[in-house]
């Protein structure tokens, strides 16, 4: 199986029903809350896991856990925090925090939660794919060389091993370096474009009405429409840093939380999903690294792979039963771009939601968001054979554009077929990358 999002697993695999507790502390809010905070929202399993079909074997990626905010990111917010708390005089309850408040969230670094959230995620993968284990036979691990996402693979690490009573210590084999080829980072795409203009239309839609309703509240505070984006975020993010529920959430009412989820499934979109035409070939590298695990081919790739990494049998080994990779959001959805994953029937429409769309990265890339890809043995609509699953946060995805029937599974054959984007090594938009 394969998973994507920071952490990526590949097994191949007999599957085994089991039960385990999780230990990540509850953060206090109500759990829909939590679930409108885009990619900032704590992981949660977006579906009930179901075992494959009777009669099958099984094979496993994931995001890194909870973090601080990008250097650059917790600039602007500090800044909008001191542009609030410039008010002349602060109106109702919810804002007298603001008097004797003091940012001081880090920089890029793991929280607490973030590691306990990896550690529990390892815990579970042990615990759900231990049949495929052996002395000879333990999971291979890589990271991209982000200290939070080497973290959180160690995070992980040490939670698989303690599941298993340390019968099994897997050990993170390959830290790839970010300056470097690289299918774990998207670092090597210097032309593509950015979600500026769409993510800014939507705050023009959404984000005045709140910034009128605060300056209200607090006079002279003159909030622009990028300063409520930027305080709406300190919501998630102080509510993971402290493991307690943030005052800022207080500030906002649930469905203006709605339109922030909506401006985080844009900019995912926007810039590294579909609507952004350098977007999904920035994933093509991994998806062929993929390929290669599946079929126990040598990797075919002229994008960014880092070929004497994934020639030599030490550093890419081939035929094992359990790879786990760990990357970052970002990445992770242009891996699911690239593999054709939620694609939606229209681009996403930057002045008004589709309620009934199917990219929301809440469900899709949350801290520590795991996508995962079983390889199966069995019979399945009467045939036998090899077959193909992904799950994204436990959740069963239907392949269409390889023949699924309806069980969320494709022959093996038929998936490696449907994977000719990545296969053509991005069809020539890689190319553009640099051009």
């Amino acid at each position: 199986m394969v998973l994507t999002v920071g952490l990526v697993l590949s097994l191949s695999c007999g599957f085994v029903t089991a039960t385990i507790n999780y230990i990540t502390p509850s953060l206090g809010l109500n759990q829909s809350l939590e679930q409108s905070w885009a990619e900032y929202s704590p992981y949660y399993p977006a579906s009930e896991y179901t075992a494959p079909p009777d009669g099958c074997s099984v094979v496993q990626l994931q995001r890194d856990g909870a973090h601080y905010p990008k250097k650059s990111d917790g600039k602007s917010i500090m800044n909008s925090v001191e542009q609030l708390q410039g008010a002349k005089s602060f109106n109702g309850s919810e804002y007298e925090f603001l008097t004797n408040f003091t940012y001081s969230l880090g920089t890029d670094d793991l929280v607490s939660y973030g590691a306990a959230q990896s550690y529990d995620a390892g815990q579970l993968h042990y615990t759900r794919y231990a049949s495929l284990l052996s002395e000879t036979m333990m999971p291979f691990v890589r990271a991209s060389d982000s200290e939070r996402v080497v973290d959180s693979a160690l995070n992980w690490t040490a939670g698989f091993a303690f599941a298993s009573n340390n019968q099994y210590a897997p050990v993170l084999s390959v830290i790839i370096d970010q300056s470097t080829n690289d299918t774990l980072d998207d670092n090597m795409c210097p032309n593509v474009g950015t979600s500026d203009d769409e993510t800014e239309d939507w705050a023009d839609v959404f984000a005045p009405a709140i910034a009128d309703r605060i300056n209200a509240a607090a006079p002279g505070a003159k909030l622009s429409n990028s300063d409520v984006v930027n305080i709406m975020t300190l919501c998630p993010l102080e509510t993971v840093a402290n493991e307690a529920p943030s005052p800022f959430c207080d500030l906002f009412t649930s469905d203006e939380f709605a339109s922030f989820e909506y401006y985080g499934d844009l900019d995912n979109y926007y810039g590294n999903g579909y609507g952004q035409q350098l977007g999904p070939v920035q994933g093509v590298g991994y998806v062929n690294e993929l390929l290669a695990r599946l079929t126990g081919q040598p990797v075919q790739d002229e994008t960014q792979t880092n070929h004497t990494l994934d020639s030599s049998p030490t550093t890419f080994p081939m035929n094992l039963t359990f790879y786990a990779d760990f990357s970052h959001d970002s990445e992770m959805i242009s891996i699911i771009s690239a593999l054709g994953l939620f694609a939606q029937p229209h681009a996403l429409d930057t002045t008004q939601p589709n309620t009934l769309r199917t990219w929301q990265v809440s469900k899709m890339v949350p801290f520590s968001g795991r996508l995962t890809t079983e390889k199966l043995s069995c019979t399945a609509e009467g045939e036998t054979g090899e077959y193909v699953r992904i799950l994204v946060n436990d959740a069963v995805q239907s392949m269409y554009f390889c023949g699924d029937t309806g069980n969320g599974l494709c022959a093996l054959d038929d998936f490696v077929e449907s994977q000719e984007y990545a296969r053509l090594n991005g069809e020539g938009d890689w190319a553009l990358c640099t051009d």
